[in-house]
């Protein structure tokens, strides 16, 4: 499913129409967005956890050129399932 899929989703099931799904849909998006930015998580009980992770600093291999190379730091988000998504794909 992509993302106009899952808007059209969203308007089918909320009975309500395309473009509204579509502002909620990305005023969530949004809210998710800048919380990760300011470092806070987003729990949504039941269905899961977004956050931000650290990855320290690290050696790797150019696959092309096969020389080291060093890869910086960074935040990257993640999502952990809750569990009743979890119970809910069994």
């Amino acid at each position: 499913m992509n993302k106009t899929q899952l808007i059209q989703e969203i308007a089918d099931r909320a009975n309500g129409s395309r473009s509204e799904a579509q502002k909620f849909f990305e005023a969530f998006t949004d809210v998710v967005t800048s919380e990760l930015k300011k470092g806070d998580e987003v729990q949504i009980t039941g269905f899961g956890k977004f956050y931000v992770q650290e990855r320290a600093a690290r050696q790797g291999i150019n696959p092309q050129t096969q020389r080291k190379m060093n890869i910086p730091a960074s935040k990257v988000p993640k999502f952990t399932a809750g569990n009743a998504l979890k119970d809910a794909i069994k």
